[in-house]
């Protein structure tokens, strides 16, 4: 159980440790203010996280620890539950970043429409992303895992491909979780058959990268939100730095772009690979949401 603690909160961790720099695209400007970004920090270098505070969620992150909650609250993954909070959330003035995907389901949902069918049009990974904290419940349970994955990112990111990335996710997820190394994971995960997703085309792509530095890899796949460049992103970075996590979600920070949807995920694959105990106390002390994120957790027995 150690393994799905360590993926939830380094899923929240990498996320948080990813703020400060979030989407700045210029890898020499991050390096030049912020130095290389070891601590949590502040969102400095633009304005869509203005107000947060080091150790803070990006909207991406918040919308994890929603998932987290109605989880807790349930003991289980409630589709509806999950809405109804996330409903009360981002129709209530929520305070972050407000993105297309949001802004598009909450249109569907005042349209009247089922949380099954108010994704939004959009290819971004951020909605697969968020999935960590359903290993709490279907951990251990591969095909619960990627029906509950699939479905909470449907509800904001309506596109095919984003549902196939969040079955990847979890069936990778989910072998880690079961012992097998990171190659083994991907390898098991793109075995799946997608609609959408070229999964083993897009592995063996990030395979040819994997002797380059990270931001300059992930410079070339696509720093932004669209899935093939965060999916190529997240699996070079897995791969090249499974022996050293610490080391690559700094990279990720590193590379600019959407780094928080990417941390999201790395985080999460490398603490079911590794378990608790590597993570940086300076990640965790800070983070503002530990306790909450904590109690759930205990909560559910994880």
């Amino acid at each position: 159980m150690s393994r799905i603690r360590s993926a939830i909160l380094a899923s929240l961790a990498a996320d948080s440790l990813s703020l400060g720099a979030h989407w700045e695209y210029d890898q020499a400007r991050i390096a030049r203010q912020l130095g290389r970004v070891t601590d949590l920090l502040p969102p400095a270098l633009n304005d869509y996280h203005s107000g947060k505070g080091a150790g803070a969620q990006s909207h991406y992150g918040d919308q994890t620890l929603l998932l987290l909650r109605s989880v807790a609250g349930k003991g289980g993954f409630d589709l509806a539950d999950f809405a109804a909070r996330w409903r009360g959330v981002m129709e209530g003035g929520y305070a972050g970043y407000m993105d297309k995907a949001s802004r598009e389901a909450l249109a569907n949902f005042a349209a009247g429409r089922a949380p099954e069918q108010t994704g939004a049009a959009t290819n971004d990974f951020a909605g697969a992303a968020r999935m960590a904290p359903l290993l709490a419940v279907l951990g251990n349970n591969e095909e619960g895992l990627v029906n509950a994955a699939r479905a909470q990112t449907l509800m904001t990111h309506g596109s095919p491909v984003i549902a196939d990335g969040a079955e990847f996710m979890a069936r990778a997820a989910a072998a880690l979780l079961g012992g097998a190394d990171m190659r083994g994971a991907l390898d098991h995960a793109a075995a799946a058959r997608y609609a959408a997703l070229p999964a083993e085309d897009w592995l063996a792509f990030a395979d040819m990268a994997l002797t380059e530095d990270t931001p300059a890899a992930i410079a070339r796949f696509g720093q932004s939100c669209g899935m093939q460049g965060a999916f190529l992103g997240v699996v070079h970075t897995v791969l090249k730095h499974e022996a050293d996590p610490e080391t690559g979600l700094v990279e990720n920070v590193m590379a600019g772009g959407d780094s928080c949807a990417r941390g999201l995920a790395i985080g999460m694959l490398f603490g079911a690979r590794h378990g608790l105990g590597w993570m940086p106390e300076r990640w965790l002390a800070p983070l503002a949401a530990r306790p909450d994120i904590e109690a759930a957790l205990d909560s559910l027995g994880v």
